[in-house]
């Protein structure tokens, strides 16, 4: 009976000392209770030796991973014989006899590990969960398909798929059974259903139409018509602009803003706040301009802008000094020019007092301006009064230079179209409510100076604030 286990591979344990062994058993001596084993592997790696001999008192464990022999047993078959097998069993150890004898051990231990034994084929796992396996009979042999043999093809295949891949591939696809699992009954009621949620007719059958549903982010509440026209002037007639929102902005002319003006000068807000605040929006405009957050960084030290600042002496002139202080204080390199003035506006004298004390350059001669183009020319030499300061030779070399020195022009406060300008700018600044500017002008920004609604009231105004939550907006030609 020993010999019918020859040939047989094996894994024995023989505890944390000496390891696992594997190999193809050689010879099973019942006498001197010894099992020896061909071309060994010892933890998985191959013995320099090639037999090794074990004794029943140094084994631990034995699994028997494919038995082989010359009769085809089946895997029952053989385990049935392991428990008459005189393989080496422990003497005075109870629990080895009955794991080395046992049915269910051996069933249970077959096909367990994979053996690389040079000379013999691979031994993969087997899969117990596999259709193949489940469904076919244990004698029976898988058909060979046409033009493969006992090579590697079907190691590869094995490999690969598992047992049982010949005969998947062999099985017809049952089309019309496959067919009848599917419910078109259902489907087309889900489609009905989704169709009916979103508001539609499925299919050109009339269905009740079930009520909207909303989204978390929407509102619920029947929404007024939006009014796009929530300013009117006592004026209507001249040049409308509109918002980015679509509200429409009128256009006001230059007597009607300067009541307007002087108005809200009566209630407190005072031409020195005016200045302030006009400074701080056309400052943070031309911070926008110049590049915003991406140009203003630690990293940017050695490239600071610069700014030319044009002046007159009157109030627009004082709008643009304050400018240039704030822009001055963002570490932006400010060249102001202001021609030498006999007597100049109380204004103009508080702002270049403060704008003295930021650091910023000032030069009265256009001499001293750069000949190299800078990053932005703000314009404040026009004013909506005295337009007589057009005739002097200061203010046609400035509107020269600023022509040709190929720099982007910012107008702040910019006049009416019939005054006309000198120097052409790529966008204009207008304060409350714009004058018509004449084309010119470049694109048209609104600045929020603080006026109160009751102050445009008070002037035959009506208005509603179409700034949002900006200071400055864009206006576009309605």
């Amino acid at each position: 009976m020993a010999a019918d286990w020859l040939g047989s591979l094996v894994s024995i344990n023989c505890g944390p000392t000496l390891g696992v062994y594997q190999g193809e058993v050689s010879s099973v001596d019942q006498s001197s209770q010894t099992i020896s084993l061909r071309q060994p592997f010892h933890n998985g790696v191959k013995c320099p030796v090639p037999e090794v001999t074990f004794s029943a008192i140094d084994i631990k464990d034995l699994k028997i991973l494919d038995i082989r022999n010359d009769n085809s047993r089946t895997s029952s078959a053989a385990s049935a014989k392991v428990t008459s097998a005189p393989v080496a069993v422990p003497k005075g150890d109870p629990r080895n006899v009955e794991k080395l004898n046992s049915p269910q051990h051996c069933s249970k231990s077959y096909g367990e590990r994979h053996l690389d034994i040079p000379g013999q084929p691979k031994v993969f796992r087997r899969r117990h969960n596999s259709w193949s396996s489940s469904n076919r009979g244990v004698n029976q042999v898988t058909p060979k398909k046409n033009g493969i043999k006992n090579g590697q093809m079907k190691h590869r295949d094995d490999e690969c798929f598992g047992d049982g891949v010949d005969d998947f591939l062999d099985t017809d696809f049952d089309f019309e059974g496959n067919l009848a699992l599917f419910d078109k009954a259902a489907v087309f009621s889900e489609i009905d259903i989704s169709e009916r949620r979103n508001g539609a007719r499925s299919r050109g059958t009339p269905q009740e139409q079930t009520p909207t549903r909303y989204r978390h982010d929407e509102n619920i509440l029947e929404a007024k018509p939006i009014v796009y026209r929530q300013i009117t002037v006592p004026q209507p007639g001249a040049k409308e602009y509109c918002t980015d929102s679509g509200l429409v902005v009128p256009s006001i002319t230059y007597e009607l803003h300067k009541r307007l003006l002087s108005v809200a000068e009566r209630h407190g807000l005072s031409l020195e706040r005016r200045l302030e605040m006009t400074g701080v929006c056309a400052s943070q405009m031309a911070l926008t301009l110049l590049g915003g957050p991406n140009r203003f960084t630690p990293k940017n030290l050695h490239q600071h802008p610069t700014v030319a600042l044009l002046c007159g002496p009157h109030v627009q002139g004082a709008q643009g000094i304050s400018c240039g202080r704030h822009l001055a204080n963002h570490e932006v390199e400010v060249i102001l020019f202001l021609p030498n003035f006999v007597k100049m506006h109380d204004a103009v004298t508080c702002e270049l007092t403060l704008f003295n004390k930021t650091g910023g350059k000032q030069v009265s001669s256009i001499k001293d301006l750069p000949d190299t183009p800078v990053d932005l020319i703000i314009n404040c030499l026009d004013c909506h009064e005295n337009t007589f300061l057009m005739d002097q030779p200061w203010y046609w070399a400035a509107a020269d230079w600023a022509n040709q020195n190929r720099a982007p022009v910012l107008s702040l406060d910019p006049p009416a179209s019939g005054q006309g300008q000198a120097v052409e700018a790529k966008w204009s600044l207008s304060l409350c409510l714009p004058l018509p500017l004449a084309e010119g002008a470049g694109r048209v920004y609104l600045c929020d100076i603080g006026i109160p609604r009751q102050v445009f009231q008070e002037v035959a105004i009506k208005y509603h604030s179409p700034f949002g939550c900006k200071f400055v907006i864009p206006l576009h030609s309605a």
